[in-house]
């Protein structure tokens, strides 16, 4: 009896440092999105939580971030399989949740064209780093479909709903400099540069307080929708709640005693 071969998986993680590094590796599909990659993404979340990175970089391998759905993917003998669609949307709008939602930044590092779901996915990440050539398209008018992965809801948040309408209506694809321009990317950089760029970001941000970071995502994200009022309310709240963090009392010990604070101390 043939032995097939499994197909390789999807995704690879690795750890440097206090960064978790999560790569799309379905290059000679652009990195188009599959049912297993997304719970190749998700396992690779859930691992950088056991190793308490401070900070995950979700990247593309090959000349794309990442192609949005791979249609292939839900075609069956008898065509394409709606109900496989659901389940797949489903699934990615839970990943772009939990990628919102995770306890530490997550930073996009956009490495080629990120189209479709690979947008949304981008939308989802706290930070954006983006290479020179890299291009960004909402792309589901282009072929009929609707988003379904939170892009028609975070995007109007991110450039404001006018923009939004003319990038989701005409599937326009743009460079990474007009996207910085309105607010999605951060920084553009050369493309050789992506990596060393990102690492220092994320280094920089792994030397801050795990803790404070983390309820400073929470309060960025939750304060969004709340009132002037509302929103400061529970910045106190937790405010108050992080004063019983060690990182405080190392904090204050660093800036007494004039020295840099460490707040690795016990973090892995």
């Amino acid at each position: 009896m043939d032995r097939q071969t499994a197909p390789p998986r999807p995704t690879s993680y690795q750890l440097r440092g206090t960064t978790a590094w999560i790569t799309f590796r379905r290059p000679e599909k652009f990195n188009a999105i599959t049912e297993d990659m997304l719970g190749c993404i998700d396992a690779d979340l859930s691992r950088a939580e056991e190793d308490r990175a401070r900070v995950v970089v979700i990247t593309g391998s090959g000349k794309a971030f990442c192609a949005g759905a791979d249609l292939d993917d839900t075609r069956r003998d008898t065509g394409v399989d709606l109900n496989r669609i659901v389940e797949n949307l489903r699934k990615a709008g839970q990943l772009t949740l939990r990628i919102e939602q995770f306890h530490v930044p997550v930073i996009a590092a956009v490495n080629g064209p990120a189209v479709a779901g690979g947008l949304e996915l981008v939308l989802a990440c706290d930070l954006v780093v983006a290479a020179e050539s890299a291009t960004i398209s909402d792309g589901h008018a282009n072929f009929g479909l609707f988003p379904g992965a939170g892009g028609s809801i975070r995007l109007p948040r991110v450039v404001g709903p006018n923009r939004a309408r003319e990038l989701m209506y005409t599937g326009l694809t743009v460079d990474a400099r007009y996207m910085q321009e309105l607010g999605l990317v951060n920084h553009v950089v050369p493309d050789d540069e992506l990596v060393s760029a990102v690492t220092k970001i994320a280094d920089r941000i792994g030397q801050a307080s795990y803790d404070g970071v983390a309820a400073m995502k929470r309060v960025i994200r939750l304060g969004q929708d709340m009132s002037i009022d509302e929103g400061m309310a529970l910045e106190l709240e937790a405010a108050v709640a992080h004063l019983k963090s060690a990182d405080v009392a190392e904090g204050l010990a660093a800036f007494a005693e004039g020295r840099r604070p460490d707040f690795n101390r016990g973090a892995r």
